[in-house]
């Protein structure tokens, strides 16, 4: 463990990571919850997909990366991947207790509060599906509900070039979900990348269908240990800065980013 102090620091900026674009999914809810707080988001497109990579090496990868931006001056972190959290928020929460760190997980917990007896599709990568945390989740949480958890591969790989309303899209994910049209109560896009095509998954399984997606709740959770330290900013004048970066240092990456914080 390097010797990193925990910043104490209300001004400081909060940090979001994933490894890629699709924790700007989660950002946007931190934004509208904490609009005075400054926000640094990094996403590390060179290493992505993380899915596809050891436990270990992501174990590895996600606490530099956290160590980064302590060193940087951030006072709090939210891991907006699945794959990463798994893998290392525990691990952090051991190293550095004292620092606010908010790992991010489908919401199986609140579709299945909203129905009880319902069936409920959980979207998620082929990395989180096999994952002993969703299996967790669902265990824990499922009770008399018919929680149907559903591999995507490939449609993460749309929202990261920007592809969010495209008629290959629609084409993609009416075959993805065809055998499940009127059959659902509810929805939870367990990748963060994908409320970014909540539209599209909308318009293929009706408005009837209810879709539930983290970002909400890991910002709540955020906001409430920042707030457990004395660390949120309560002006609610003040308008805060939100500063992106990637691996991959290109500006297309960063119009992405910006694209999809506005959407």
């Amino acid at each position: 463990m390097k010797n990193i102090k925990v910043v104490n620091d209300k001004d400081a900026p909060i940090a979001i990571f994933d490894s890629g674009l699709g924790g700007v999914s989660v950002l946007r809810e931190m934004v509208k919850l904490m609009p005075a707080e400054d926000m640094y988001y990094f996403g590390d497109s060179a290493n992505a997909p993380y899915g596809t990579k050891s436990i270990d090496e992501v174990r590895r990868m996600t606490i530099s990366h956290v160590e980064e931006f302590m060193a940087k001056g951030c006072k709090g972190v939210v891991i907006a991947c699945n794959t990463a959290t798994s893998a290392a928020v525990r691990r952090l929460r051991e190293m550095y207790p004292e620092l606010p760190i908010v790992g991010i997980e489908p919401a199986v917990k609140p579709a299945v509060e909203a129905y009880p007896h319902g069936n409920i599709l959980v979207m998620a990568t082929p990395m989180t599906i096999h994952q002993e945390k969703l299996k967790h989740l669902i265990e824990t949480y499922g009770g008399e509900a018919n929680v149907i958890p559903l591999a995507c591969p490939g449609l993460m790989d749309f929202v990261e070039v920007g592809n969010v309303d495209s008629p290959e899209l629609k084409g993609f994910m009416r075959d993805l979900l065809y055998q499940y049209v009127g059959k659902l109560d509810a929805v939870v896009l367990g990748c963060t990348h994908y409320p970014f095509v909540a539209k599209v998954v909308r318009e293929v399984l009706g408005d009837e269908v209810e879709i539930f997606d983290g970002g909400y709740g890991t910002a709540k959770e955020i906001k409430r240990r920042l707030g457990e330290q004395g660390l949120l900013i309560e002006n609610t004048t003040k308008k805060g800065e939100i500063i992106f970066e990637n691996s991959i240092k290109s500006q297309q990456k960063i119009d992405l980013f910006w694209k999809l914080l506005k959407m």
